[in-house]
């Protein structure tokens, strides 16, 4: 029985990737590219989908090639439907659609979250993962219930990483708080300039 390959793309930020990988897991091919900024900018829409748009061509060609394919063996093209960055999204969208028309492949959407979630549970082995998900600006519990995958608890403007930032300001505060009500100044609101 043929193994079912598909053609991948990942666009989701600063990164464009094109894959090819087998029903099981197999990664046959996996090149990327990655927009990189100047120290201290961070990268924006329009100049990510500028790359993505300039790479993902090349990125095809070098998937099939190092695969050692050719779009024949392709069983259907997926793409990365979101979350992520719009314009940067759109990249691939396109020419996922393209290649779907030249190709006759059928055409995946997939969810960049249960993506992550899939590659870990093929690398571990999971059955049934309950995770916590953090990339980018967002964080969500994510479990598999009821024949798909549901979000039981989200984020989508704030990583838990940054939580650490949050809880080191409080807890500085509160020693800021405790010093200055020892030292007799009073139990009043801690002046900015001791709040960092």
């Amino acid at each position: 029985m043929k193994q079912m390959i598909a053609l991948g793309f990942e666009g989701s930020a600063n990164k464009i990737g094109v894959g090819v990988v087998t029903l099981d897991g197999t990664i046959l091919s996996n090149p990327r590219h990655t927009y990189i900024t100047p120290p201290g900018h961070g990268f924006l829409p329009r100049e990510t989908a500028h790359h993505h748009l300039q790479h993902v061509l090349p990125l095809v060609k070098d998937a099939l090639k190092s695969a050692q394919i050719t779009p024949d063996a392709i069983d259907c093209l997926c793409y990365t439907k979101g979350p992520g960055m719009g314009a940067p999204l759109q990249v691939s969208a396109i020419v996922v659609r393209i290649l779907s028309q030249l190709w006759k492949k059928p055409i995946v959407g997939v969810n960049h979250c249960v993506a992550h979630i899939e590659m870990g549970r093929i690398v571990t082995g999971a059955d049934d993962p309950v995770v916590l998900y953090v990339s980018g600006g967002n964080t969500q519990v994510i479990a598999y219930s009821e024949g798909r995958y549901r979000i039981f608890g989200e984020t989508i403007d704030i990583a838990v990483g940054n939580f650490e930032e949050a809880q080191k300001a409080v807890v500085t505060r509160s020693v800021v708080e405790v010093i200055v009500r020892s030292s007799g100044r009073g139990a009043g609101p801690t002046p900015p300039f001791l709040f960092r």
